[in-house]
């Protein structure tokens, strides 16, 4: 299926900024089960420094402020064929060891909250294992919108008792890691049924199981990825697959907003 994007992000200070930098990862990965068509990146009050492909295989792309600009804006669109292998992606590839993603950071550290999840799995085989570890998230942690910050950790949700799909997929890939199994964080685009327009992109976690290689997650929804997932960025953890991420000289308050449409083609 061909899945038509536009993502647009904007920056309005309060007075001029008189240098800045930011990371995009917005750029959508070429894999076995998405080709990308075409993609541009449009930028307003400043422009591209350069693009290159960090250790995870993401783009990324390095824009720079305009001296003293107050308007940033940041639009990346284009349209990705997509095909559905119902959430198995296959082999690990990539000179990224397989034993880096069961390695911990500060939002996926495992602690009591984590550590009783995993008590509470069934005794099953490893991929209806991670399902019924998906389900057990959606039950301890409500999906609500705004109820989270972007810095908070597996356990801050757990204790919270409620998140984003950010943090769902944190609490996800601890346990995963926690069980002896690679697992990683994916942001990406996904076309909803009911609407095209959104305000934010979507993640979800991929797990890497023997005699299937990695196969994704997505505990908000309840489900594995199909043709209507676009996958973007991976990483640890979401600081490693964020949408946009940088910094600025002087201490402007800053306004953000962001428009994302997905539709199919």
């Amino acid at each position: 299926m061909k899945l038509r994007i536009k993502h647009e992000t904007r920056y309005d200070f309060d007075a001029p900024v008189p240098f800045g930098l930011q990371q995009l990862r917005k750029t959508p990965k070429s894999f076995r089960n998405q080709q990308i068509i075409n993609w541009t990146t449009e930028i307003e009050g400043g422009r591209k420094e350069l693009s290159f492909e960090d250790y995870h295989r993401n783009t990324v792309e390095l824009i720079s402020f305009e001296p003293n600009t107050q308007t940033v804006v940041l639009i990346s669109e284009g349209v990705v064929d997509v095909e559905d292998t119902h959430g198995v992606l296959g082999r690990h590839e990539g000179s990224t060891p397989l034993w880096l993603f069961q390695r911990g950071t500060t939002q996926t550290k495992p602690g009591r909250g984590c550590m009783e999840l995993v008590r509470s799995l069934p005794k099953l085989e490893p991929l209806e294992q991670m399902h019924a570890l998906s389900e057990a998230i959606r039950q301890a942690v409500t999906y609500k919108i705004g109820s989270s910050s972007p810095d908070w950790s597996a356990e801050d949700a757990i204790e919270a008792g409620c998140g984003v799909c950010q943090d769902h997929t944190h609490i996800f890939i601890t346990c995963a890691r926690h069980m002896g199994r690679p697992a990683r964080y994916v942001s990406g685009y996904l076309m909803m049924n009911e609407t095209e327009l959104q305000d934010a992109t979507h993640a979800w976690a991929e797990v890497h199981l023997d005699g299937l290689g990695w196969v994704g997650f997505d505990v908000s929804n309840g489900i594995s990825p199909d043709n209507r997932y676009v996958r973007v960025a991976t990483g640890l953890d979401y600081m490693q697959a964020a949408p946009v991420v940088g910094s600025r000289l002087g201490h402007a308050a800053e306004q953000l907003s962001v428009q994302l449409q997905v539709a199919q083609q």
